[in-house]
């Protein structure tokens, strides 16, 4: 029989083995995603290079592509994305002989032989002999590919290899890594007279990434063919919250219409994500409404005016009227709400919103009940 000793061993057993195994499937997962985007990469540019009916595609090549392919995830932008991953990174191939001779199946190991440098391949050359930068096999190993998208936007070696140190060091999410790129951390860093110290503070300020922050997220869930609504990252208080708000919009009246729920928008080349959308039949509009748990910062209405801007201009119809963006900030002891009406110069129209939408106060007070009754 065991002891109440032997049964607290045995559940710090079990966790172990369960959170161990876990992280090492995660990181599996992540570098099997990382390896095939890299090699999709290299297998376009080689084909614009050397491809005998590369001029009957042209410009279309991607678009056709993906169209062809029928593979979930791999649309041209996503396409175009592994073209620009494996032009920032070549030096890759130098963590990859090991990982595709267990590929060699699938694999082309003799273009991979063959292999010659992107474009701008005197530039290449130069980056991939700079002892200021981190191995390829290190960088495989810590950072996810959905990392590396933020990284190529970067066309500063220097820069870039900055965040790699500093996202590895901190074992940064993405939305960190964003955060800091966004701040100027790297130019901040440069001016600073202490960047050791500058360095130390940011880092014991960031959250360290867990596993789940590697698997969960769109380019994992559509590597794996998992359905796409399963990566959604809300907490349970989010998700109640969501819940609330979605049956109290539609309480206050006739005309809402509710579309979706975590409404997916490419917008670029990046997705993003519209808690709820709503569009009003007597408005004539749509509603967007952004959910934020946490402390309102300056890019979060620059967020929802994103959405408002791209609905105006990709979705709205002819007959309609200006979508309304909502952004609700919900915080414990704090809420804030914030109407994204940009363009709404028609004053009768502005004036029959005001009745048919909630109040910012009716809002703020809901949410702060939410907020009693959650937290």
């Amino acid at each position: 029989m065991l002891t109440k000793a032997d049964f607290s061993s045995l559940i710090q057993s079990i966790q172990d083995i369960h959170f161990s195994t876990q992280e090492k499937a995660v990181a599996a997962v992540n570098k099997a995603l990382t390896i095939r985007n890299w090699v999709i990469g290299m297998y376009i540019i080689e084909y614009e290079q050397n491809g005998e009916d590369r001029a009957e595609y042209g410009s279309n090549l991607l678009g056709l592509l993906a169209e062809r392919l029928s593979i979930r995830g791999l649309t041209a932008p996503e396409l175009s994305r592994s073209r620009q991953f494996y032009m920032s990174y070549p030096r890759i191939l130098g963590a990859l002989s090991q990982e595709l001779r267990d590929m060699h199946g699938s694999i082309k190991l003799g273009t991979l032989s063959q292999l010659s440098l992107p474009e701008d391949s005197e530039q290449q050359a130069k980056h991939l002999n700079n002892p200021l930068q981190i191995s390829p096999v290190k960088l495989l190993n810590k950072l996810s590919y959905s990392h590396f998208i933020e990284l190529i936007k970067l066309d500063d070696h220097l820069k870039r290899t900055f965040y790699e140190l500093e996202c590895i060091k901190g074992t940064w999410t993405v939305r960190e890594l964003k955060r800091q790129i966004n701040s100027l951390y790297y130019e901040r860093s440069g001016l600073s007279a202490k960047p050791e110290l500058l360095s130390q503070v940011t880092q014991a300020r960031t959250t360290p990434m867990e596993a789940k922050d590697i698997i969960k997220n769109v380019y994992a869930f559509e590597f794996l063919d998992l359905p796409v609504k399963e990566i959604l990252e809300e907490s349970d208080i989010e998700k109640a919250l969501l819940d609330n708000i979605q049956a109290f919009m539609i309480e206050l009246g006739h005309g809402y219409c509710l579309e979706a729920r975590q409404k997916r928008i490419l917008i670029g080349e990046e997705y993003y994500y519209i808690d709820l959308l709503f569009y009003h039949r007597i408005l004539k509009c749509h509603i967007l409404i952004d959910l934020k748990i946490g402390a309102f910062t300056h890019g979060d209405i620059g967020q929802i005016n994103t959405y408002v801007s791209y609905y105006k201009a990709e979705v709205k119809e002819a007959d309609d009227n200006d979508p309304i963006g909502i952004m609700m900030v919900a915080e414990k002891d704090h809420a804030l709400v914030k109407y994204a009406t940009a363009g709404m110069d028609e004053k009768l129209f502005v004036q029959k919103y005001l009745v048919r939408l909630p109040s910012q106060e009716q809002l703020k007070s809901f949410i702060e009940n939410e907020l009693k009754h959650h937290l």
